[in-house]
């Protein structure tokens, strides 16, 4: 009966249960919590680091405001060398060009050098972290010679190649392969044996054991050596432009102590560390999306 009463009076059993709420939908609150989130991220990240370099730059101009300075102040910087800071894009021939046009010269550079010493030490280095008698035969020489300043190697070159620009690919090439190499034989050696033991049960060939088990498993280790080797290839190319010419960003360098143009050396520095900052940035971001985002232990 008292399902009867409730059939007959649906409106009672309508009242004894909660009445629903209705909440107006809101396509934006999902919105407004990320973009919270990024303008607190973001000053988090750009804040500090503007409070110091200010500090830095006040403690600077303090010290170097006076006629007798050695250095020239911030100040100084950007009257004597404010073409090169609003114009870093021109280029009126010969040497006369920017140091955005110089950048790019020596990032080219880099990107031989660097990146033929990623693709054969990422090889030799699997082929060293495979092997224990390669390990034990290679691994002393190459702590001897990568232990060899950049600039050691550039007379060695000159000679080889007779050339400067090859010569500075051959030093930047050099100077970045060993940490490439010793972290990825590092990160084959640490592949756990569950992965070996699936790859026999599959039967994979060696092509197919390197590309779809050493690959990703050492990855975080590779690219922890070629974030290294990025930074080192960077420092060589400077210091070779230095001594071998041309219109690279270390040459200009040169040719303004020379001169005697300190301002435009510092403006050369910044540069070349924003540079240095952003390399070392993008392939940590390549590395996080390929290794999706695992470490190397």
């Amino acid at each position: 009966m008292p399902a009867l009463a409730n059939q007959e009076n649906p409106s009672t059993a309508a009242a004894a249960m909660p009445a629903a709420k209705v909440l107006p939908f809101s396509g934006k609150h999902g919105s407004r919590i990320d973009v919270r989130h990024a303008a607190i991220a973001a000053f988090r990240n750009v804040v500090p680091p503007a409070i110091v370099m200010a500090l830095i730059l006040l403690v600077w101009q303090v010290l170097c405001s006076s006629p007798d300075a050695s250095l020239p102040s911030p100040h100084r910087v950007w009257q004597d060398s404010y073409d090169l800071i609003a114009y870093p894009f021109f280029n009126n021939g010969s040497q006369d060009i920017g140091l955005g046009w110089r950048v790019l010269i020596s990032l080219q550079r880099v990107a031989y050098g660097f990146g033929l010493a990623a693709v054969i030490g990422v090889i030799v280095g699997a082929i060293i972290g495979q092997s224990v008698w390669a390990m034990r035969g290679l691994d002393p020489i190459f702590q001897v010679l990568r232990t060899v300043p950049p600039l050691a190697w550039l007379p060695l070159s000159l000679a080889a190649f007779q050339d400067s620009n090859p010569s500075a690919i051959f030093v930047i090439f050099i100077t970045s392969i060993w940490p490439v190499i010793i972290n990825t034989a590092v990160g084959v050696r640490n592949i756990p044996q569950d992965y070996r033991n699936v790859a026999e049960v599959l039967r994979l060939n060696q092509f197919e054991f390197f590309w779809k088990i050493m690959l990703p498993s050492a990855a975080p280790y590779i690219f922890t050596g070629l974030r290294i080797g990025v930074g080192l290839s960077w420092l060589a190319i400077v210091a070779a432009e230095m001594l071998t010419g041309g219109v690279g960003i270390g040459f200009f360098i040169w040719d303004a102590w020379n001169s005697s143009r300190l301002p435009d050396i510092i403006v050369a520095l910044a540069y070349i560390g924003v540079v240095g900052f952003v390399l070392d940035k993008l392939v940590a971001a390549l590395g996080k999306l390929i290794t999706r985002g695992a470490t190397a232990n």
